[in-house]
């Protein structure tokens, strides 16, 4: 064996036991991943080229922002694996659908905000998500 087929076979064993922890890549889980990975790229392009970021003063890249940013994601990933084990454990099948299409809607409203900042703007979209975050911000308000 080389080693290239020992890398190759530990990459396969990896991927395969994510993919079971995940409950395999059905469509839902693989548009998440590609919706977030879209999210990424657009805030990286965001703070690179048009220095626009929210996350940082300046508007510009910045490693820990990054750094956040991919470790939200993974948390994301960790949330659709016990959702995965709820589903197993109470023997149904709608947990982890519910908390993928949840995230789905996270990430593109994160990545309709992006093209706003980047000047691609889409007005109806971008009201609704506005009236959206000032009705949940003020009964947020209202219930503390």
């Amino acid at each position: 064996m080389t080693v290239k087929n020992i890398i190759c076979g530990i990459c396969a064993a990896i991927g395969g036991y994510i993919s079971y922890l995940l409950g395999g890549f059905t469509a839902d889980l693989v548009t998440l991943i590609l919706f977030m990975v879209i999210d990424f790229l657009m805030g990286l392009a965001l703070a690179l080229i048009f220095h626009r970021s929210s996350k940082t003063e300046t508007g510009t890249l910045s490693s820990s922002a990054a750094f956040k940013g991919i470790i939200k994601k993974i948390a994301e990933l960790m949330f659709v694996v016990i959702a995965q084990r709820l589903d197993i454990y109470l023997g149904c099948a709608f947990i982890k659908d519910a908390v993928i299409i949840g995230f789905i809607i996270n990430e593109l409203i994160s990545i309709t905000e992006n093209a706003g900042l980047m000047g691609i703007t889409s007005p109806a979209i971008v009201e609704a998500i506005d009236i959206l975050k000032k009705q949940v911000g003020g009964k947020n308000e209202n219930n503390r």
